[in-house]
């Protein structure tokens, strides 16, 4: 019931899934493909800098979900967008339990498992240290 803009991106329009459930709950879905094929031509960063400094959107919060790679690049350029970013580590996790320890990421200044502790956490502290 929130209204909330989405961002899917896609390597291809043929890779591309959950298209009509996306449009079901967003307010705007806007679709990228890495080669152009479909939607809007590039990342999901250079929409989301498209939408914010180029067309004057406005945003709380961004929620990235999906490759480490992909939840890094939106966490820096919301960053620097100056807007609240939550990612979700699940890739990272492998038994769920804490006990492998292969989840294990720093948050600020804290070590956490991404299996107990998260999987959702700051994208702007993940690795960095709350004084940098």
């Amino acid at each position: 019931g929130f209204p909330a803009d989405v961002i899917i991106g896609t390597k291809t329009h043929n890779t591309l899934i959950m298209e009509d459930e996306m449009k079901a709950v967003a307010k705007n879905l806007y679709i990228c493909t890495d080669d152009g094929s479909y939607g809007f031509p590039g990342m999901v960063t250079a929409m989301l800098d498209e939408l914010v400094v180029n067309q004057g959107k406005k945003y709380d919060l961004v929620i990235a979900i999906g490759p480490m790679i992909m939840m890094k690049f939106a966490a820096l350029a919301t960053k620097k967008l100056g807007i609240k970013t939550i990612v979700s580590l699940n890739p990272i996790m492998v038994d769920g339990t804490g006990m492998c320890g292969a989840c294990r990421v720093t948050v600020g200044d804290k070590v956490k498992f991404a299996c107990v502790d998260g999987p959702e956490f700051d994208g702007h502290l993940i690795n960095r240290s709350e004084e940098h």
